[in-house]
């Protein structure tokens, strides 16, 4: 099952500067998980300890945002995944 990802500008470099990359997964947490497999510099950037994602990282499954649930919700062949970052400042 072939989902593509689209990262944020941030992690162009540290995917090789790829924008988007295609993984395979059942649901978002495995995607992710194939995604820091092929990039391991991604992993302490979208996930805390425990393999849980950081409160800045906000996931989208075609344009649907996939909180609470994030690592569990379920994609399928062609979906279209997009990692953003919630910042702030003034």
């Amino acid at each position: 099952m072939s989902v593509k990802i689209v990262l944020h500008p941030f992690f162009y470099e540290m995917a090789g500067g790829e924008e988007t990359i295609e993984v395979d997964g059942k649901n978002v947490g495995e995607c992710l998980t194939n995604l820091v497999n092929r990039f391991p510099g991604l992993e302490k950037e979208l996930f805390e300890k425990g393999r849980k994602l950081h409160k800045y990282v906000e996931i989208f499954v075609n344009g649907k945002t996939t909180y609470p649930n994030e690592l569990g919700y379920t994609v399928k062949d062609g979906d279209e995944l997009s990692i953003i970052l919630l910042v702030a400042g003034g």
